[in-house]
């Protein structure tokens, strides 16, 4: 069992990275092997919706969201860590999620050689607003529940929290237990 951790945020050590680093804590008690990637120290350029990977599988780009899709494919499940920035998510994830493009053709099916590897891949999230609201992550939630829903990937659900100072949500027992819950469950036995 591989959990890959995707952390969308430009503050390493953060609250997204703590929780990220916690739910990678528990996949790994459950006898995950986890990595981490850190979005902020890679390139990955925005989609331009050329269409050319619809036709190839093969993005245009030379950047590093290549390996990281090969990343991907690989493991079992993905969770993936992100702020809300004005509404949103961060735009280092966002130019990440528009690029899945590159698995899908262009009827929105998985690419042939792209289907056995993601069909049922475990997805997650784990977010964190300034707001003491911390449903002002809603529509992150939103897209990210629906790209499972919509490729068929089973989606694990989402921690939600509010922290605003770099480290704070350390003090949030709740919001921890959670996210340790949804690594131990990206890397559960599937029923």
């Amino acid at each position: 069992m591989k959990v890959l951790g995707i952390m969308g945020s430009a503050r390493v050590g953060g609250n997204s990275d703590v929780l990220l680093s916690r739910a990678l804590e528990g996949a790994r008690e459950a006898g995950a092997r986890v990595q981490k990637i850190v979005l902020d120290r890679k390139h990955i350029a925005g989609c331009r919706d050329c269409k050319k990977c619809n036709k190839t599988g093969i993005c245009v780009l030379a950047d590093d969201m290549s390996g990281i899709q090969e990343l991907i494919l690989e493991a079992d499940a993905v969770l993936h860590a992100v702020p809300v920035y004005f509404w949103s998510m961060s735009s280092q994830m966002k130019a990440y999620l528009d690029r899945w493009c590159v698995f899908f053709d262009a009827e929105w099916r998985w690419q042939k050689a792209c289907y056995p590897k993601m069909r049922g891949k475990r997805i997650g999230l784990l977010t964190v607003c300034g707001d003491p609201d911390p449903h002002t992550a809603d529509p992150i939630v939103h897209s990210f529940r629906m790209t499972a829903e919509m490729t068929k990937m089973h989606w694990l659900g989402a921690v939600m929290a509010s922290a605003s100072d770099k480290g704070e949500i350390k003090g949030n027992g709740a919001a921890l237990r959670e996210a340790f819950d949804l690594g131990k469950k990206s890397a559960a036995p599937q029923q």
